[in-house]
C-alpha cells in the first residue's frame, strides 16, 4: 500500500492570519514596560521565528537593550497573555477550508510544522475548529529543533504517518523554503504571509496569492514529480 500523500503547512501567515493577536500581545508587554506600541501593518513581518524573536524585534524598534533574564521574563509574560487571547482576532485565511476539503477528497493527509510552540499551536487550531484536519501538529519544542532544520519536517511527516518522498511543504517565509530544500521536498510559497524577504525572491517551486489556488498548485507539483 502506498503511503499517503502529505501536505505539511506552516501555521502563522500560512494557515491562519495570527498577526492581530500576536502584535496585540507584543504591545501589551511593551506598554507595561513603558514602551510605545508597534503598528500592526509594519509589525506583521516581524512574525515567524517564535515568541522570543518577536519580542526581541519589538524591543529593537524601541532601541531598548535588555538582559537575557529580562527577555526571558518578558517572553513568559508574552506567552501567558497570548495564550489567553490566542484567537480573539486570528482567523483562517480566506479559502483555506474549501482548499483543504478539495485536497482531502483527493486523498491528501495534512500536518502542521511550525516554529510556534506546540501547545499554543494546538490551542489556536482547537479554538478555530481546525485541529481535526491535521494528522500531526508539531512545533519548535516538539522535537527540540526548529525550521529550517530538516529534522523537524522529517519527524512531523513521520508522526503524521507519511513519507518524506510523498510530501509537499506549504509556507510563507524563509524557514519554510529552507526546511523544504534541506529535506528534499517541493515547496509552495504563499504571498499573503509574514516575511521580511518577499517570498518570490526565495524561489519556491510554486507561488500562490490566495488559498483558492492551492489545489491547482499542488496538482501541478504532483504532475511534475513522478514520485507521487
Amino acid at each position: 500500500m502506498n503511503p499517503p500523500r502529505m501536505l505539511v503547512f506552516d501555521l502563522d501567515g500560512t494557515l491562519v492570519d495570527t498577526a492581530p493577536d500576536l502584535i496585540s500581545a507584543l504591545n501589551y508587554v511593551l506598554d507595561r514596560e513603558g514602551m510605545a506600541p508597534v503598528p500592526l501593518d509594519s509589525a506583521r513581518n516581524m512574525i515567524g521565528a517564535g515568541a522570543r524573536k518577536l519580542l526581541e524585534r519589538g524591543l529593537e524598534v524601541d532601541g531598548r537593550v535588555m538582559s537575557v533574564g529580562d527577555i526571558d521574563r518578558l517572553t513568559r509574560d508574552f506567552i501567558d497573555y497570548y495564550a489567553d487571547h490566542i484567537a480573539d482576532a486570528s482567523r483562517p485565511f480566506d479559502g483555506l477550508e474549501s482548499a483543504l476539503d478539495d485536497l482531502a477528497g483527493q486523498g491528501f493527509r495534512f500536518a502542521v510544522c511550525t516554529n510556534k510552540l506546540e501547545w499554543l499551536s494546538k490551542r489556536l487550531l482547537d479554538q478555530l475548529g481546525l485541529s481535526a484536519r491535521f494528522a500531526a501538529i508539531c512545533g519548535a519544542d516538539t522535537f527540540g529543533v526548529a525550521k529550517p532544520d530538516p529534522a523537524i519536517l522529517r519527524e512531523t511527516v513521520a508522526r503524521a504517518g507519511g513519507q518524506i518522498a510523498a510530501t509537499i511543504m506549504v509556507g510563507d517565509a524563509g524557514p519554510d523554503v529552507g526546511v523544504a530544500r534541506r529535506a528534499g521536498v517541493p515547496v509552495i510559497g504563499v504571498e499573503f504571509g509574514y516575511t521580511d524577504v518577499p517570498i518570490a525572491e526565495l524561489k519556491p517551486d510554486r507561488l500562490i496569492g490566495h488559498m483558492r489556488d492551492l489545489p491547482a498548485a499542488v496538482d501541478s507539483l504532483v504532475r511534475a514529480n513522478g514520485a507521487f
